[in-house]
């Protein structure tokens, strides 16, 4: 066996155990394409409080408030808390005229949204007690809810016996706006269709997304402790680690404002990535030792497949990719000190290389077209040149993950700034999903 043989054995080999970790992901999207768990209609109504941080969204709050109160849910049974993190507009104003319970907290030392959920659940459990909600619902100041939102949440929540996180369907308010937009449309359809639901059908813990979640109350009675870049990854890492199963409700749906310009998408994901970093860093060998350590008791409801999924998802799998190219090249560079023609090993090598790539980008424009497909009833009408672009830009999408997994390991601190909001509008109407023609 020659030197060629071996370094594509060793190759092939790394990146084989490489597609094997990520196997599972794959066929929970499978499942997801085919099923989802749904949740039988109770009566039971409980009392939730309804969480929301926002930080110079008087555009957008009012419309937030406004929607909840048209939830099909007993109006007795919430109260809407807002702080006001660090506004320098009339964010509170608005929120306090809508009928929110308003709290204003200024420090400028203290900028991402876990420091402002801390500071909001110390003050509800000081002024209300925390241990008067059955649960907390958590939501973006640029959200809008469906009327059924809440009555769906809380079927979910009932059924789970109260005690497991329930996350939800994130579709976007202004899905067809442009190009990015629609990408990051597409983006958060599939951690719904091809992540939470295959997982929650398999029994496997998802994770949350931002907002969008419900968790019981006792999760936050000594306070909120999660302060990071990215504080959802931070929750749901623990709360796997901690045996606490997340589970997805298909049913209810909420709508999100997506960024619109490269700049804001780019400040948006250096921060996602530059936390997820973080979170790799402090939580990986709690997941790892988590996976091989058996339930204690029977109200224990985590497993080796909720623990392992999370392991592999905060992984940087981004460096670890590159890493594994730049060893492909290393190997390759070697062959002509045995013998081997350069030309010919090069021009097999990018051969290889190139095809490889080419199906991987059919195979995720594919996924993109299928998920329009699965989703039209909710996605709405879209221009026929913004989707197409979209399905041709959205492998690139997803390879900026790659580049951003790289330049974060070099960045030591990345101040949190907020993404602007500013879309207005009503809640889409329920339309079939029409790829227009202009």
């Amino acid at each position: 066996m020659g030197y060629l043989e071996i370094a594509m054995i060793i190759s092939g080999s790394l990146g084989a155990i490489l597609g094997l970790m990520l196997l599972h992901f794959i066929i929970y999207a499978l499942v997801g394409v085919f099923a989802h768990k749904k949740y039988p209609a109770t009566e039971e109504r409980l009392k939730y409080g309804i969480i929301i941080s926002a930080r110079n969204e008087e555009k957008v709050i009012g419309k937030l408030i406004e929607s909840i109160r048209k939830c099909r849910y007993p109006q007795d049974k919430i109260d809407v808390f807002v702080v006001a993190h660090n506004c320098t507009d009339a964010t509170a104003e608005v929120s306090r005229k809508a009928g929110a319970i308003v709290y204003e907290y200024n420090n400028p030392d203290e900028r991402t949204l876990g420091y402002a959920y801390r500071h909001l659940f110390g003050r509800i459990k000081e002024d209300y007690g925390t241990e008067n909600y059955d649960g907390f619902l958590v939501l973006n100041a640029d959200n809008i809810l469906t009327e059924n939102y809440i009555e769906k949440m809380n079927d979910a929540f009932v059924a789970c016996g109260k005690k497991k996180v329930i996350t939800s369907y994130r579709n976007s308010k202004n899905f067809s706006e442009n190009t990015m937009s629609c990408l990051y449309g597409i983006f958060f359809l599939a951690m719904c269709r091809y992540e939470s639901r295959g997982r929650t059908v398999c029994g496997c813990s998802t994770r949350i997304s931002g907002t969008g979640y419900l968790m019981p109350s006792e999760f936050v009675a000594n306070g909120w402790e999660y302060v990071t870049l990215t504080e959802d990854w931070e929750f749901s890492a623990d709360q796997v680690t901690h045996r606490n199963k997340i589970v997805y409700c298909d049913e209810a749906m909420f709508y999100d404002e997506q960024p619109t310009t490269f700049k804001i998408m780019m400040r948006q994901r250096m921060r996602w990535g530059k936390g997820h970093m973080d979170v790799f860093f402090t939580r990986f060998k709690q997941l790892v030792r988590s996976i091989f350590t058996r339930k204690k008791n029977k109200d224990e409801e985590g497993n080796f497949m909720s623990a392992y999924n999370m392991a592999v998802e905060i992984m940087p799998l981004g460096v670890i990719s590159v890493a594994l190219w730049i060893l492909q090249l290393v190997l390759i560079a070697f062959c002509p000190l045995f013998g081997y023609d350069p030309a010919a090993v090069w021009s097999m090598y990018f051969t290889i290389f190139g095809i490889s790539l080419g199906t991987s980008y059919v195979i995720t424009v594919f996924s993109a077209i299928l998920l329009f497909i699965l989703e039209h009833k909710r996605i709405g009408k879209v221009g026929f040149f913004t989707a197409l672009s979209a399905f041709l830009l959205w492998p690139l999408f997803l390879l900026v993950t790659v580049f951003i997994d790289i330049a974060v390991l070099f960045i030591k601190k990345l101040e949190w700034k907020p993404i602007p909001h500013s879309y207005n509008k009503e809640e889409p109407k329920k339309e079939i999903c029409e790829i227009e023609r202009s």
